[in-house]
């Protein structure tokens, strides 16, 4: 890995070349809440199967996750914050265009960046986050409190130990992702969404309880469509080789 400083934060990320034949096509990962770069894209053969198609993969590890620093404080995790440490690490790396593909919260902070850098944006993907992205503000601010519960075994409702679980097993710093659950309430509005000028592909399981309606979310944007990952929930659909397949097919008929 290596790092980078931005907003006097060290933001760890890799950059892989393709091995593939170069399309001269970066693209951008961003990870979901509690997750890391290597959690969400590596171990899930994102990176691999991207490189494989021939793009330079950049991903890195949000601010409270992974290998990057760990503010407490929830102001330090707005969503546009958040975006800025996208951009930056584009700028840092002198790329001028990239597709960007984010999951779960992830989304959030790519469409944030979306909407502040649309010339830097060549296509954009939203994993595990549809209608919500409008109706809600992010995750529900129970997961926080999941994060400051003594143990996994006091919680009952099922997101909250789906999500407690999973950052325990991560070894995460969950008082940084309290926060940062805290800190990520920003709205997007129907108007936002129709503002996106690029290609928009929101990809869903379907038997995601949390992201909301892929088709509904889809429809706000002029260029957007939908694609649903058969049997899957909002954890099991990172990896699908149905999503997969369906972002390389989108990417390869997007300008």
């Amino acid at each position: 890995m290596q790092i980078f400083t931005h907003d006097g934060l060290h933001i760890a990320y890799i950059d892989a070349p393709p091995t593939g034949a170069d399309l001269g096509e970066p693209i951008l990962l961003i990870h979901g809440f509690a997750s890391s770069h290597a959690v969400n894209w590596v171990n899930t053969q994102w990176v691999k199967t991207l490189t494989e198609a021939g793009r330079r993969v950049i991903a890195f590890d949000n601010r409270g996750h992974g290998s990057s620093d760990k503010p407490h404080d929830p102001a330090a995790y707005a969503l546009p914050v958040m975006a800025g440490d996208a951009r930056a690490l584009l700028d840092h790396l002198g790329v001028v265009t990239a597709d960007v593909i984010g999951y779960s919260m992830g989304a959030r902070i790519a469409t944030f960046l979306t909407l502040a850098n649309q010339a830097r944006v060549r296509s954009l993907v939203l994993g595990g986050l549809g209608q919500h992205l409008v109706t809600a503000s992010n995750l529900p601010l129970a997961i926080a409190e999941a994060m400051d519960a003594p143990a996994l075994e006091s919680l009952v409702d099922p997101t909250q130990r789906m999500f407690r679980a999973f950052a325990d097993a991560n070894k995460a710093d969950r008082q940084a992702l309290a926060a940062c659950i805290r800190g990520t309430r920003q709205t997007v509005t129907p108007a936002d969404v129709a503002s996106i000028g690029c290609p928009l592909l929101v990809a869903i399981g379907t038997k995601d309880a949390i992201a909301g309606d892929p088709h509904a979310l889809a429809a706000m944007a002029p260029r957007g469509e939908a694609l649903e990952i058969p049997g899957r929930d909002h954890n099991l659909a990172v990896g699908d080789r149905v999503y997969k397949q369906g972002v390389l097919t989108f990417l390869g008929k997007r300008p």
